[in-house]
């Protein structure tokens, strides 16, 4: 008896097994190709979109709906290929989404603030921002978040929602950003001289901006030296370039006018000022 189930549900695999194999490898062409094909597809899609003139966030923007929706349609018909009923699997569709829509209540918050990104344009592309005192270029504006490169080549991803619900600091606005950077000065040496000879090493420097002036003054004292404070404008892509000139061309300064150096914790970096 055990013998004639176990043939039996045998027989029943084979059966099975030869019944779907042909279905099962022809879904997984189709997806092959049509993964492929939805390739060409958008492709084609950006092309439309940059003869369009749209704005490089938009293009972004569409190319990632299309990309979606393509890749679900593709799979729909492998899964109906399958024997799956499209209006039964749809309608599942309808309903995880529903639910994992409000499960997931954060992720639709930042698909709303993408909308309003690229509808109200705080920022676009190739921009210099800070945003929850996050600093960095925009490299790209998605459905859910926005990417940012730091000045020190690190990748931020700001979910949107982040961005909208925050200060946005938009310095390419402008055109320019402020370095907040700090020297400090022995109590024995004048400030006016040490002044001079700062403002001439930040006028040698290629990368600081005439206008708007820089500023130069005295932030604090510690137990001994002088902080000062200097300030100048630069564009936002010569950050670093910038900031390593600058520290250069001053040290060459103070050692070219006998200037004593100060020996406490060194210089200081501070953080990207308005």
């Amino acid at each position: 008896m055990d013998t004639e189930k176990i043939q039996n549900y045998t027989e029943q695999a084979i059966d099975w097994a030869v019944e779907l194999a042909p279905k099962l490898l022809l879904a997984v062409l189709v997806i092959f190709i049509g993964l492929f094909i939805v390739k060409k597809i958008l492709v084609i899609i950006n092309a439309g979109l940059e003869k369009a003139n749209l704005d490089i966030e938009v293009r972004e923007f569409l190319k990632s709906i299309f990309s979606v929706v393509l890749r679900i349609t593709v799979f729909l018909i492998a899964a109906s290929i399958l024997g799956v009923k499209l209006t039964a699997l749809i309608g599942l569709l309808a309903a995880m989404g529903f639910a994992v829509g409000m499960a997931l209540q954060g992720f639709m918050g930042n698909f709303a603030s993408g909308l309003t990104i690229l509808l109200l344009k705080p920022y676009r592309v190739g921009d210099w921002v800070k945003v929850s005192d996050n600093f960095g270029k925009v490299k790209n504006i998605q459905i859910f978040n926005t990417t940012l490169e730091t000045p020190n080549d690190k990748t931020l991803i700001v979910p949107n929602g982040q961005v909208t619900d925050n200060i946005i600091t938009n310095y390419s606005t402008k055109g320019n950003i402020r370095l907040e950077l700090n020297v400090q000065m022995p109590y024995a040496e004048s400030f006016p001289k040490v002044k001079a000879v700062i403002q001439s090493a930040l006028d040698q420097s290629a990368y600081v901006l005439k206008e708007p002036a820089a500023q130069i003054g005295i932030e604090t004292y510690d137990s001994h030296n002088i902080v000062l404070a200097i300030r100048p404008y630069i564009n936002p892509d010569d950050y670093w370039d910038a900031t390593f000139e600058v520290y250069s061309k001053i040290k060459a300064a103070f050692s070219a006018n006998k200037i004593q150096a100060a020996y406490s914790e060194g210089v200081e970096l501070g953080d990207i000022g308005a």
